[in-house]
């Protein structure tokens, strides 16, 4: 089987979890099993879903990357503008990195890039019609493999696991202050 860089398996999934967390007891006997359980079901479920949305992302024609830029724009509000060096922060980017990706997103119609009227120094770069159409329709697509992906779950179970996930998320987040860019944006 080939798989792409994304897809490649990691050595703990070519196990089944039970058959992980028993190798990992047989060689460090201080291992909490349910710990373990916990951070490799969620580690798993992580690549997983990456992969997936990926998939999604290439039938519509853009690259997880260039969703991320898209979702960005969104979550600023209308009228979905903001500077080559905002998105970088918010992306975890360097200048250089966000430069390229704008650069291959006007070039696909995605967003403009054009310089501030108020201040000509400025670059905006901001959501095009077809870009937000891009966005609007992976949300669809998300939304349908999402409910199916938690679909096992009741109403009471779904608010329960996102409450405790995200006491976790938090966790971390105090744990690790000097990571900046995508962990303060996980959504």
């Amino acid at each position: 089987m080939l798989f792409t860089m994304a897809e490649t398996p990691d050595a703990d999934d070519l196990l089944s979890l039970e058959e992980q967390i028993a190798a990992y007891q047989r060689e460090f006997q201080d291992l909490d099993p349910q710990v373990e359980q916990v951070v490799s079901a969620l580690s798993r479920l992580t690549r997983r879903m990456h992969v997936a949305y990926g998939r999604q992302s290439a039938r519509l024609g853009i690259s997880n990357s260039e969703w991320e830029v898209l979702k960005a724009l969104v979550l600023s509000g209308a009228p979905y503008r903001l500077g080559p060096g905002d998105l970088a922060k918010r992306l975890g980017l360097t200048p250089a990195a966000m430069t390229h990706r704008i650069d291959r997103m006007v070039n696909e119609g995605l967003v403009t890039r054009e310089r501030d009227a108020d201040n000509r120094v400025r670059v905006i770069v901001e959501l095009t019609p077809e870009g937000r159409e891009k966005w609007l329709e992976a949300m669809r697509q998300a939304t349908v493999f999402e409910a199916d992906l938690l679909q096992d779950l009741s109403s009471e179970e779904r608010g329960a696991l996102g409450a405790m996930l995200t006491r976790v998320l938090r966790r971390v987040e105090e744990a690790q202050p000097d990571a900046e860019g995508r962990l303060n944006n996980l959504d």
